[in-house]
């Protein structure tokens, strides 16, 4: 079964930065796209970034400039650096991707558990 794990959350002042990471286990055959979203108290979950198996990024307006998503395949790992962090950043992270087990015909969408980030001074 694959399982990501997120780590990297915590407390940080505006301005501040945080790095998170988020590392996959288990068996699969393929990994595809893989991403972070967040979801504040009250809110939806939304979209912060996102990169293809073959380094193409996508940012949500908001972290333009601010955030950079990367990935290490070979680690099975994709990190996201968060600089000039914001109040409005606070929420619960949660690291995505897309992998296609053994015995599947098609890629299955997982997710991990969430690592909390506070912007507050």
């Amino acid at each position: 079964q694959v399982q990501l794990v997120e780590s990297g959350g915590g407390l940080v002042q505006p301005g501040g930065s945080l790095r998170l990471s988020c590392a996959a286990s288990g068996r699969f055959f393929s990994m595809r796209a893989m991403g972070w979203y967040r979801q504040a108290p009250g809110k939806q979950r939304e979209l912060v970034a996102t990169i293809t198996s073959g380094g193409s990024t996508n940012y949500a307006d908001p972290v333009k400039g601010r955030f950079t998503i990367s990935r290490d395949n070979a680690k099975k790992s994709v990190y996201l650096q968060m600089n000039n962090l914001k109040p409005e950043d606070t929420a619960v992270y949660y690291c995505n991707a897309e992998f296609l087990v053994y015995g599947s015909a098609s890629y299955g969408n997982y997710w991990g558990q969430g690592t909390q980030v506070t912007v507050s001074s």
